[in-house]
């Protein structure tokens, strides 16, 4: 004996409604009502996981209101280096959010590599530092060669400073006094060019000439 099995099939309709087609008398008289949730207790409890999903760190986020600024200026850098990640260590050991290698570092007084990677504050103060000791180092090539023109891009301050802390000092020069004939390139095949082009045209007065600048680790602690 063969039995009566109810089929059905959904037909989409205009503006996102469906309709229901059945084969059987009984399945077209089934009262939807009985499904509904009406007046049910729907009371569910979840546990708050925000400590467990929130770092203890607070992340600078790039974002498109610091426009030119200093503070600009360095979260554009920090999105391009870690994506904004204070805790990041990539494949060749550089540290951060700003990827320092250990040898800058220790050139701005900073010697403990764990302690820098679980402190914000400490970042920061050697992003600063180090973009002051190479302004310090550079402050006459910005003079000579900002608002000249280098295998087709406009030499600014910040794209200095930006190719300084992608190459050091020392390399920044000799490309700049070359007209850009002795380049270079990191592990990942970013050059100086690239870092000039994108990082051009911010304001960077903020950051003051000073030589051998060094993290103030009283400041910090106060």
């Amino acid at each position: 004996m063969r039995k009566k099995i109810a089929k059905f099939s959904i037909l989409p309709l205009v503006a996102g409604s469906i309709f229901f087609s059945f084969s059987t008398k009984k399945a077209a008289n089934i009262d939807l009502e009985a499904y509904s949730t009406f007046n049910l207790d729907l009371d569910y409890t979840v546990p708050d996981l925000r400590d467990e999903i929130v770092p203890d760190y607070e992340i600078s986020q790039t974002s498109p209101f610091l426009g030119k600024s200093y503070v600009g200026f360095k979260e554009a850098l920090a999105f391009k280096e870690s994506r904004g990640d204070y805790k990041t260590v990539n494949e060749y050991g550089y540290l951060g959010k700003y990827q320092f290698g250990k040898g800058t570092l220790k050139l701005v007084g900073i010697y403990d590599s764990i302690g820098f990677l679980n402190s914000p504050a400490l970042q920061e103060a050697a992003f600063y530092a180090n973009a002051s000791r190479n302004k310090w180092i550079l402050q006459r090539d910005i003079k000579r060669f900002v608002g000249k023109t280098i295998n087709g891009v406009e030499i600014t301050e910040s794209g200095i400073l930006a190719a300084a802390h992608l190459a050091g000092p020392g390399s920044v020069k000799k490309y700049l006094r070359s007209w850009g004939a002795q380049a270079f390139s990191d592990a990942f095949g970013t050059t100086i060019k690239t870092y000039m082009k994108r990082f051009g045209g911010y304001d960077v007065s903020f950051v003051k000439t000073k030589k051998n600048a060094r993290v103030d680790f009283d400041r910090l602690s106060a």
